[in-house]
């Protein structure tokens, strides 16, 4: 399968990285809610990710509290940017249209 890229791939990792795409970053709680999965599966992710150069991980604080941010790097937004359009000529092969009826 040409251009799909398996870091990606994965449907959290895919989640997590359409999510990434669309902002410029994000506070971890705000990820982990949006794609509805639990702390500990979020930071396998985000760490798989990372190590792969797709997100950089930030950690700081608001206030006294402890806070962690995620954003997708330029090389992650290519990765990203190539995966979907392996994902629309795979979509495309099939005759099914992308539009709503």
């Amino acid at each position: 399968m040409t251009g799909l890229d398996p870091a990606i791939h994965a449907p959290v990792r895919l989640r997590m990285v359409a999510l990434l795409a669309a902002v410029e970053e994000a506070e971890f709680a705000h990820v982990r809610d949006e794609i509805e999965v639990s702390d500990s599966v979020l930071s396998k992710h985000a760490g798989a990710l990372e190590a792969t150069g797709y997100v950089e991980i930030r950690k700081g604080h608001v206030g006294k509290r402890p806070r962690t941010w995620l954003r997708l790097t330029p090389r992650g937004r290519s990765a990203y940017k190539a995966h979907v359009a392996a994902l629309q000529e795979i979509v495309a092969g099939s005759g099914l249209s992308l539009t709503r009826d």
